[in-house]
């Protein structure tokens, strides 16, 4: 990691004297600010609400599933729920959660005094709960809310679905406008606000991560909007692009929306990586083992993404030389994401271990994550996937990826760095029982779908056979338990925004980096003189 040199340590009273008045309170402070500090928050905040919402439909839908037969609603709804809940907590709960830390950390690791482009990072984010309205509202419409799943796949979007599609396609559209302009402000930031001697080399992981992400999302954008406008152009407008009668091939949608699709997943889960490669080395007392390798391991996992994308289509009957081609590609792309597990163990490996909260969080990443690589590995295996495809086996794979996996990260990120943005510790016995209660329900939840997905049952159905009766007791009973777990994640981080024991700058002592040598809590405006890196 980095270190500071001497004169670090003068610029921030400068800093607060000359600029702190500069800082806007109450209504026009968050609606009009520039500073990155509050982007940051406005993100945090607004992914914890969608989290919610997100949350709340993915008990109704385990409350459907609680037994067979159907219990709450009829398909129809239950169909709205299941899109909804995704697209919720793809782009409204995970994403804006990563884009929200990047805000608040980015400048601070690495000497900026805020992102390269401010107003567009105030647009940036203005413009997504616009989006999230709209997605919502669309529920509300006659008919209802979108119903063909989060891959909205044609031609369920374009010749069996509702008008809700318009605004379905139109929220899409600015949730993808948000992205790039975020992914540009990240790029500009990193490649040329660097405090002086801040080498790549010596540049923190946390922010070698968010550039390769920032990429990815420049890439693939704009080919999710094409996806989402042509689906708009067959559905009003008369084309025929998925439309087999007039020339179409719904496939081709497939083939369009999965090359966005993957790369989508590692925009989910590289910063992940860097918020635990930034965690583990502090509360193991060590550098980060194998530096290079972990960047050069995040760089080759973003070009591989590009190379895996038909792993999702194995049953669309492709001819054998692709189903043998991107069966070793994914099988491949566990390499580098091997490499970095690997030097995650290595770190804590001798290291003087402590379990504060963050740690527990990432060492949990770690173990679950890992599972979820070995259940993809599993689905990369062409003849497997035959039977494992569309299954509950697939929902258990991409959740222990994404929840305990993405959103872990993301409550290990918040409990590391909530003392330095709040000034106060959390409470530490409550944050522990989140842990806790998550870990021990979030398994209750998704391990038990790797069975009944084995034995058959499908994904996307609100009714099941009656031999899955029990499981899915089960399994809704551990989403009952972790969903409400998170009401007191919700009450941790209030309580410790609202006070509690002040801490130091550096809160967990042995945590190295530019952001531990700002006050805590962070003044509104940091490096008015550039720190200089030894």
């Amino acid at each position: 990691m980095t270190g500071a040199a001497d004169n670090t340590q003068d610029s921030y009273p400068q800093a607060t004297e000359q600029h702190e008045h500069h800082a806007p309170t109450g209504f026009k402070r968050w609606f009009f600010s520039t500073n990155h500090k509050d982007i940051g928050t406005l993100y945090l905040g607004f992914s914890l609400l969608m989290f919610l919402i997100g949350g709340a439909m993915a008990m109704l839908i385990r409350a459907e599933l609680f037994q067979p037969g159907l219990q709450l609603m009829e398909p129809h709804f239950y169909n709205q729920m299941v899109t909804v809940h995704g697209l919720i907590m793809v782009f409204g709960a995970v994403m804006p959660a990563f884009v929200g830390l990047a805000n608040w950390m980015i400048p601070l690791m690495i000497g900026a005094p805020d992102m390269a482009l401010p107003r567009m990072n105030n647009w940036s984010f203005w413009i997504l709960p616009f989006a999230f309205a709209m997605l919502l509202g669309s529920l509300f419409m006659e008919g209802g809310g979108p119903a063909f799943g989060w891959t909205f796949y044609a031609p369920l979007s374009t010749t069996y679905s509702n008008d809700n599609t318009a605004m379905f396609v139109f929220a899409v559209h600015i949730m993808g406008i948000s992205s790039i302009m975020g992914a540009i402000n990240v790029i500009v930031t990193i490649v040329n606000l660097r405090a002086p001697g801040m080498t790549w080399m010596k540049t923190p992981m946390f922010v070698w991560t968010w550039l390769i992400t920032a990429f990815l999302l420049i890439a693939v954008m704009p080919v999710l909007a094409g996806a989402v406008t042509m689906v708009l152009t067959d559905k009003y407008f008369g084309t025929d692009f998925f439309n087999a009668v007039g020339g179409g091939d719904p496939v081709m949608f497939q083939h369009i929306f999965w090359f966005f699709g993957h790369p989508e997943v590692y925009i989910m889960i590289l910063p992940a990586f860097g918020i635990i490669s930034t965690i583990v080395p502090t509360f193991s007392r060590k550098k980060l083992f194998g530096y290079h390798s972990m960047v050069y391991a995040t760089g080759s996992i973003a070009i591989l993404s590009f190379v895996v994308w038909m792993h999702h289509m194995f049953t669309t009957g492709m001819p054998l030389a692709a189903e043998l081609f991107f069966m070793y590609s994914t099988m491949l792309i566990s390499v580098p994401t091997g490499v970095k597990i690997f030097n995650w163990v290595a770190t804590m490996w001798r290291g003087a271990i402590s379990f504060e909260v963050p740690m527990l969080f990432a060492i949990a990443f770690i173990v679950l994550f890992t599972i979820g690589g070995f259940s993809g590995l599993m689905l990369a295996i062409t003849p497997a996937d035959f039977q494992y495809h569309d299954t509950y086996f697939v929902v258990a794979h991409f959740h222990y990826v994404l929840v305990t996996g993405a959103v872990f990260s993301i409550m290990a990120g918040v409990y590391y760095w909530l003392p330095k943005w709040s000034g106060h510790m959390f409470d530490i016995r409550l944050a522990k029982t989140h842990f806790w209660l998550s870990l021990i329900s979030v398994n209750i939840l998704f391990f038990p779908m790797h069975f009944v997905g084995l034995a058959g049952m499908p994904r996307r159905i609100p009714d099941y056979a009656l031999q899955f009766a029990d499981f899915n007791a089960i399994i809704s009973i551990g989403g009952f338990a972790f969903g409400l777990s998170q009401l007191l994640f919700v009450w941790v981080v209030l309580k410790c925004v609202r006070g509690g024991e002040k801490v130091p700058a550096n809160v967990w002592q042995a945590a190295e980096g530019l952001e531990w040598d700002v006050p805590s809590p962070a003044p509104h405006h940091t490096f008015a003189t550039p720190p200089v890196i030894k």
